[in-house]
């Protein structure tokens, strides 16, 4: 049953302040640096916490020696005070929009492949009608943008949803494809022209390998181990695709890539596919966005391109 003094606090005395002081103490882990970051006293933003935790009913923070750590409780109240600061200035940003004609920004996530493909051939297709919105573009891990989609940061993402993730019923996810991997090389690599490859003789080579704990690690150590292979000794760590690029030109390397990423050097014979098919595929990508958030009119135009291009 709800607590109605709670709710009586959260409908009349509920600020912005409060939510501004929730989001800086998560980020800082002090009163005082918080406090600071949102143009207040300290005294004031003892008092409003204080205030916070008492309508609650619940310890929001422990103090500790050295600032403050958030409680169970307060991961929560720091999360949908974000989201809550992001919703405002998203309605902010609408009412501009509508006011001087469709303005504004739209922020937009990405895993690697699409990256490289689909998301720049959309925004070009977007900016051709609506030349006065400001995109903006992160490339990261499917984990990480969508720690920034549920914290309002971004519109939409291209990415995968993550197994073990809480939140699926938060979020609505549009399947677009999955990633057949293929083994790429320099087209004068020592094994280019080989067409009996095993996956020993692979391993003994020099490779450019994903970071530990990715999902693509992971099934790529599955599948030299269920061979009885260890991974690749000489390996590089690395996901930029410029320094992929330049390794793969430049060097003896292998790496595991979805050919579309690195199309254009494919196309001009720079680069080539080794003739084994290890079986190695990703989860199917898709455009994922909040359910219960609705869109600008430029976040929604931009969708809308997304949808017709995929």
């Amino acid at each position: 049953m709800r607590d109605p003094i709670a709710d009586r606090f959260v409908r009349t005395h509920l600020k912005t302040r409060h939510l501004v002081l929730l989001v800086e103490l998560g980020r800082h882990g002090s009163i005082l640096r918080a406090a600071e970051a949102a143009h207040m006293t300290q005294p004031a933003a003892s008092k409003l916490l204080a205030e916070l935790e008492y309508a609650l009913g619940v310890q929001l923070f422990d103090r500790l020696a050295r600032g403050i750590a958030p409680t169970w409780y307060g991961e929560i109240m720091i999360r949908r005070a974000g989201t809550a600061l992001a919703e405002m200035n998203t309605a902010h940003q609408e009412v501009m929009e509508l006011f001087s004609g469709l303005r504004g920004q739209v922020a937009i996530g990405s895993v690697m492949t699409p990256s490289t493909s689909l998301v720049p051939r959309a925004v070009q297709r977007f900016k051709e009608h609506h030349p006065l919105v400001n995109v903006s573009i992160q490339v990261e891990s499917s984990t990480q943008l969508l720690q920034q989609l549920r914290a309002g940061q971004l519109d939409m993402m291209i990415g995968r949803l993550i197994s073990g993730n809480d939140t699926f019923s938060e979020l609505k996810f549009e399947t677009l494809q999955d990633e057949p991997h293929k083994l790429i090389v320099r087209a004068d690599h020592p094994l280019s022209r080989r067409h009996d490859l095993r996956l020993d003789e692979l391993a003994q080579a020099a490779w450019i390998l994903p970071a530990s704990g990715s999902i693509l690690r992971d099934r790529l150590s599955a599948l030299f181990l269920s061979q009885g292979v260890d991974l690749p000794a000489n390996a590089i760590e690395t996901s930029a695709i410029p320094v992929i690029t330049s390794l793969l030109l430049s060097s003896d390397v292998i790496i595991a890539l979805p050919p579309e990423t690195v199309q254009h050097y494919l196309d001009a014979g720079a680069l080539v596919e080794l003739d084994v098919d290890l079986g190695l595929r990703m989860d199917a990508y898709g455009i994922i966005t909040r359910k219960q958030h609705r869109l600008s009119p430029g976040a929604q135009a931009m969708l809308d391109v997304l949808r017709s291009l995929a």
